[in-house]
């Protein structure tokens, strides 16, 4: 699943990268996808809905077994 997961991010990234930032996989657990948003999306006003509408909804479409994704805390 991780490997999935990891397709789908490389998918996200250009468009991340081209603000300044970028996402990493931290973890997967019981449906739940742990996520960090880092340069320029840390701490990013917009950093959450960038994760809920960007990040999940594209996860989510990809890898229909996934409930939601969440920011890593640190």
């Amino acid at each position: 699943m991780n490997e999935r997961i990891e397709e789908v991010l490389d998918q996200i990234r250009p468009h991340l990268r081209a603000d300044g930032g970028d996402v990493e996989l931290v973890d997967v657990k019981d449906g739940v996808v742990t996520v960090r948003l880092t340069g320029a999306c840390h701490g990013c006003p917009m950093s959450q809905m960038t994760l809920k509408n960007g990040v999940e909804r594209v996860i989510k479409e990809n890898v229909p077994e996934i409930k939601s994704v969440e920011a890593a805390l640190v």
